[in-house]
């Protein structure tokens, strides 16, 4: 594997020919969250006391232990799938991914953040014309005859992507400014073969630096609840989790920001927080 120069990385807004791949990106990063979401809903003790009674109900009416366990699980597994559409897309956002996607294209385009790692080395990165993937050119048609109101396009935010030599390596999602001083970045997602690479850091570096200079003074991060290493990434990057102990009394002085929560009001996502 060709070790990435961050240097020569372009973070610039998505434009309509990215969105079919931002739209794959996201899909890849997004594996498995889903199914590790209901994991967790369903191993917490209330939900399984729930299950237990209706279980319990079955097993008068089916004559069948299997089948009486088995047939809430598999019902509650079904109704979360359907409930839970924010789970693939972008967590604490009040709409799925492709919506989001779809209409966040509409802005000033050529616009890009300032790439820290270049005043350190010194190189300019070079923007060259994206790749398009077979049978896009078509989708993009479609994309682009579908009408954007403007409530539409000011509710979508910002998605940024990282371009290298015409390659998109990652992106980050920033929710619109509902709030004066407040920023909300929804989600942050890498290429599988440039992860661990400090890509990830860059964007979310590149992006604090922007809203800082606009006058944002605080920035929240949601993370899927079992996502570990999503965790610890923001944690790296100094932010810290709203509700702690040892930052709950800070949290409470500005307006306070809630995680998305899923079936019998358990979170899907913990908070992070960094004051700028």
């Amino acid at each position: 594997m060709v070790k990435l120069e961050l240097d020569q990385v372009v973070i610039r807004r998505m434009k309509e020919d990215d969105i079919e791949v931002v739209k794959a990106l996201i899909k890849e990063g997004c594996e498995g969250t889903e199914n590790r979401l209901i994991l967790h809903i369903l191993t917490r003790p209330f939900c399984l006391f729930i299950l237990a009674v209706f279980s319990s109900v079955l097993r008068c009416l089916v004559h069948s232990f299997v089948l009486a366990l088995a047939i809430p699980v598999f019902l509650l597994i079904v109704f979360l799938k359907l409930t839970m559409p924010r789970s693939t897309g972008v967590l604490g956002s009040s709409k799925p991914y492709w919506d989001y996607v779809g209409s966040s294209s509409k802005g000033t385009q050529d616009e890009t953040l300032q790439n820290l790692y270049c005043r350190i080395s010194g190189k300019t990165p070079v923007t060259k014309k994206p790749r398009r993937r077979v049978g896009a050119k078509d989708k993009d048609k479609e994309a682009s005859a579908e009408k954007i109101t403007p409530e539409r396009e000011q509710a979508a935010g910002h998605v940024w992507l990282a371009d290298c030599e015409g390659e998109i390596l990652g992106c980050i999602f920033r929710e619109s400014e509902t709030r004066a001083g407040i920023r909300r970045i929804c989600r942050v997602v890498t290429s599988c073969w440039y992860r661990r690479e400090g890509l990830g850091r860059l964007l979310v570096q590149s992006l604090e630096q922007r809203e800082r200079e606009t006058g944002a003074h605080r920035v929240y991060a949601h993370v899927p609840f079992p996502s570990k290493l999503g965790e610890a990434f923001f944690k790296k990057l100094g932010y810290l989790q709203l509700g702690q102990e040892n930052n709950e009394e800070d949290s409470v002085e500005v307006d306070p920001e809630t995680p998305e929560r899923g079936f019998l009001g358990y979170p899907l996502t913990k908070v992070f927080y960094k004051d700028l």
